[in-house]
């Protein structure tokens, strides 16, 4: 399973909300994974023009505020091809009627849902996702700021 996209909104969410400058190390840690990975999807995220990275004291930032990054667009930024989520399998026997007409009837249903997902995080933004996380952590009553 794919998760550049969780681990996108969580490296957005912890430089959006830190008071310390956030590089890959301590991305790294709060992810759990190794500072390469971290640095991998920093890239695609720079490429995107969402945020900026420079070497030294001043760490990674958002080139937006919160409130103008969709996550269709982070999502994008981490799957720049066009990646199908739903696929139909396509080595099937041609004498099954099944077989001959499950691609042609499924994929209008999977594109349909894929657009319907995409519509879904256009109409969300960083900025919901941390007042989410803010509102779930104050119910914990985590001691913690996000």
């Amino acid at each position: 399973m794919d998760t550049k996209f969780s681990v996108a909104l969580h490296i957005m969410v912890m430089i959006s909300e830190s008071t310390e400058v956030q590089n890959s190390d301590t991305l790294a840690n709060s992810v759990n994974t190794n500072p390469s990975y971290i640095r991998k999807i920093t890239a695609l995220l720079k490429k995107a023009g969402i945020i900026e990275s420079t070497q030294g004291k001043s760490g990674i930032s958002l080139l937006k505020s919160s409130r103008e990054i969709d996550l269709l667009e982070i999502y994008q930024a981490v799957h720049p091809k066009e990646v199908k989520l739903l696929n139909v399998h396509t080595d099937v026997n041609p004498e099954c009627p099944v077989a001959q007409n499950i691609e042609a009837v499924l994929n209008p249903i999977f594109t349909d849902a894929e657009q319907q997902l995409f519509q879904s995080l256009k109409a969300r933004t960083l900025e919901d996702v941390i007042k989410q996380m803010k509102e779930n952590n104050n119910e914990s009553h985590s001691n913690q700021a996000i």
